[in-house]
């Protein structure tokens, strides 16, 4: 697979953007192995910008190793320098899993209540409000949706 090709201003913003970043891959003296190429797929598929740290002394093969991970994984080479090397990739888009017609939970809200005599303390009341249910102004809970009234009853009226 062809590497990514980036203009000098895109691989200059990936740059600073890698800046603080860790490494979440390391090369020890194995050198670069198919487990090794899964996992920098993996962060890459994770995390989209990553840094490598390479375990070894030898330039040339740093720089073998940055250029057939960049090949390999489809990803842009951003920077190599020292040990550390900087790839980039498109992160893929993510399915969502969250279901358009759930209703929210049940949340616990706290409310005051004032007494009708002056000079006491308001009472601090924790209230559950499903998720049909919202909380007025003051302080009652009412339904945000009709109850549903059965084929019986509606057929008395």
């Amino acid at each position: 697979m062809p590497q990514i090709l980036l203009t000098p201003a895109q691989r200059k913003s990936h740059r600073a953007d890698a800046h603080h970043l860790d490494p979440v891959v390391m090369i020890g003296g194995d050198g670069l192995t198919a487990a090794v190429k899964k996992e920098t797929d993996a962060a890459l598929n994770a995390h989209g910008l990553i840094k490598v740290r390479v375990f070894s002394d030898d330039r040339a093969a740093r720089e073998t190793m940055f250029a057939t991970l960049a090949d390999e994984l489809n990803a842009a080479p951003i920077q190599h320098i020292g040990k550390l090397l900087v790839l980039w990739r498109p992160m893929p888009e993510r399915e969502k899993t969250v279901d358009e017609d759930r209703m929210p939970g049940p949340k616990d809200v706290k409310v005051l209540k004032f007494s009708k005599r002056g000079g006491q303390r308001p009472e601090v009341k924790t209230l559950r409000v499903l998720g049909n249910q919202r909380l007025t102004s003051g302080g009652q809970i009412k339904r945000a949706k009709k109850k549903p009234i059965s084929i019986k009853k509606r057929n008395q009226n």
